[in-house]
């Protein structure tokens, strides 16, 4: 409630309009949120179950302050709350920042005075599945997917009753899995960040593809049809590819974070597409996106921006997208993702720890990184980094040796292991 109110005091919004994922916790959350900012004399639009992106969506056409009651692809019991602008981008820092203020404010002095009667804002429901679904077809330029049978992964998350009247309205045959939602079962071995089960169903099932969202919808990861995992760095490298042979990529440059593959970073610096890197999360994307004036950006976990069509990572659209690339080519996904580039073996460990941010800045860890760089040189890469929605440090190796790859994570995850037990 707090946090509804101190939205209300620091944006200044006349209305919110407010989506969540499937969670149990969500619908209780959402109402005291939006207690609190009805209770500040804004009024709250009601979108129920709504992927993030669709929340964004609404918010950029109406210039409404969005909120998302989600934590994307975690396990059930989490949750958080997404602030979305007026414009339908992720917050800025400050205004971040500025929002916490208000909110500590607030809780240190509950007995302040707000508005009373007229003043207070109204909560309603708002039905705008169809409004975001023909916003998602009008990607398609008019084509179809030309009766292609897909398999779509739903995480039982915020797009289990999208993805079947999007994908058929587009012309696919479409199978569904992970769709029936509980409250408990969002992400539970299904889903974007687990693809195996999946993997086997469009293996033995004669389907052309398969598409893995998250939770609150807004990343994607494809399977071929031999059943392989197609990541964000494949994808993101088939969209360039194709932008830049339809003179789409302008100026022929990418956003990427941290994380893309060696492999993808060759292979673009072959095609002469320069790279902006980010840190890891898609609001950096984002922000470098409008920064640079690049239209195409994403992430390995599989948060694809088109600027063009969105403010924000959406899989439902990269989905589409995808299917219309592998329609337009004639050839298959398999093919497509084997020609786009040799990936380079990444290893990756997470060290659980009390304090991530202040254990990758240490002296031993920051050592350790060094060594293991000189050593590898141009050959590989490391990254040690502190999660942003786990109290995890990710450690991060690729090397064309993959005996040099096996020794160098070891090796820091030792160090980083050591150094967790000084705190």
């Amino acid at each position: 409630m707090a946090l509804g109110r101190a939205v209300v005091r620091t944006l200044k919004p006349s209305a919110l309009v407010v989506g969540r994922d499937t969670r149990l916790s969500g619908p209780l959350l959402k109402a005291a949120f939006s207690a609190g900012a009805a209770s500040e004399g804004a009024d709250v639009i009601d979108l129920g179950v709504f992927p993030t992106a669709g929340v964004a969506f609404v918010a950029q056409r109406d210039a409404l302050v969005g909120v998302v009651i989600s934590a994307s692809h975690n396990p059930y019991p989490d949750n958080g709350i997404k602030v979305i602008s007026a414009t339908g981008t992720k917050l800025t820092s400050s205004a971040e920042e500025a929002i916490e203020r208000s909110v500590d404010e607030i809780l240190q002095d509950l007995n302040q005075e707000g508005p009373t009667g007229k003043g207070v804002g109204t909560i309603f429901v708002r039905d705008e599945k169809d409004a975001y679904i023909a916003h998602l077809l009008a990607s398609l330029e008019g084509r179809n997917l030309g009766g292609a049978h897909i398999i779509i992964d739903c995480a039982n998350g915020a797009a289990s009753d999208f993805a079947q009247p999007l994908f058929e309205a587009a012309g696919a045959k479409v199978t569904l899995v992970a769709f029936e939602p509980d409250g408990t079962n969002i992400n539970a071995h299904c889903g974007a960040t687990t693809t195996k089960a999946l993997c086997g169903l469009v293996r033995e099932g004669n389907f052309d593809l398969g598409l893995a969202l998250d939770g609150d919808a807004d990343r994607l990861v494809a399977v071929d049809a031999q059943g392989n995992r197609v990541d964000g760095d494949a994808l993101l490298a088939l969209f360039a590819n194709d932008h830049d042979a339809r003179g789409l990529l302008d100026p022929r440059a990418l956003v990427v974070t941290v994380m893309a593959n060696l492999g993808f970073r060759r292979a673009m610096g072959e095609r002469n597409i320069s790279l902006i890197e980010t840190p890891v999360g898609d609001r950096y994307v984002q922000a470098a996106l409008d920064e640079h004036n690049i239209t195409l950006g994403g992430e390995q976990s599989g948060h694809i921006i088109f600027r063009r069509s969105a403010t924000t990572g959406d899989g439902l659209l990269s989905a589409l997208a995808l299917c219309d690339l592998v329609q337009r080519s004639g050839k298959t996904l398999h093919e497509l993702a084997h020609d786009a580039f040799e990936g380079v073996p990444q290893l990756l460990h997470n060290v659980a720890v009390k304090d991530p941010f202040a254990l990758v800045q240490h002296d031993a860890v920051c050592a350790a990184v060094k060594e293991v760089e000189i050593q590898l040189g141009s050959n590989g890469r490391v990254l040690v980094r502190a999660s942003g929605t786990e109290p995890l440090v990710r450690v991060m190796v690729e090397a064309l040796d993959g005996q040099a790859a096996n020794a160098a994570l070891a090796h820091l995850v030792a160090v980083v292991e050591e150094t967790a037990r000084g705190y």
